[in-house]
């Protein structure tokens, strides 16, 4: 089964791909990953990709897509895949159409704007060890330290309700056109994201099986 997941950042798509790759026996391709492994192993796209990087430029679709391609060809992709972050635009699903790959479903992850910012600003991540907490559903023992190593907690950048709001409005704009695109094809499958990671699980996972 060939799938892709949509859903605006902090929507938790990451974590149901990953489930979905577990009970399928498939590869979750996340595009942040597969550039870094592209640009580790020195492929010609990830020293493209490399180029841009090192400039602080974004990396333009046309290279995106040639990593994603050179992913998808590899051997644990042949009896399907969950395509996680790409595509983002029209185009790149266009591109995604172009190749030839085809797509058996395409699953949403519906979360309220609210809800996101909400869960993304609630975040703290020790400074010291990396653990992860969150001012409503993970707490530390006390408040503003890590439970594990003592040391402060901080609010990553990407965290800030500003930050977030403007990822929101990029998405808004760029990738969720992508529901349309794919509702035509019939093959979009809207899932309410809940506040239970396992009870979201439990809908896409019934989404899949439809």
């Amino acid at each position: 089964m060939n799938i892709i997941f949509l859903g605006a950042p902090g929507a938790g798509k990451g974590t149901q791909a990953e489930r979905v790759s577990e009970k399928y026996a498939i590869p979750a391709v996340s595009t942040g990953n597969i550039i870094r492994e592209a640009l580790r192993n020195g492929t010609p796209t990830g020293l493209q990709a490399k180029a841009y990087i090192d400039a602080g430029q974004l990396v333009p679709d046309e290279v995106v897509i040639g990593i994603i391609k050179e992913r998808l060809a590899a051997p644990d992709c042949a009896g399907g895949f969950i395509l996680d972050g790409f595509p983002r635009t029209i185009p790149q699903a266009e591109a995604l159409d172009n190749m030839g790959v085809n797509i058996d479903k395409v699953i949403d992850i519906e979360v309220p704007d609210e809800s996101i910012v909400r869960r993304m600003s609630g975040r703290r991540v020790c400074k010291n060890c990396g653990a992860s907490y969150h001012t409503e559903y993970k707490k530390p023992v006390q408040e503003g330290i890590c439970d594990h190593c003592g040391a402060g907690l901080t609010t990553r950048k990407d965290d800030a309700p500003e930050t977030v709001l403007e990822r929101l409005k990029v998405y808004h704009a760029e990738t969720e056109p992508l529901k349309d695109y794919y509702k035509k094809t019939g093959k979009l499958f809207i899932v309410e994201g809940q506040e239970e990671v396992s009870d979201t699980v439990a809908l896409v996972m019934k989404a899949l099986e439809a």
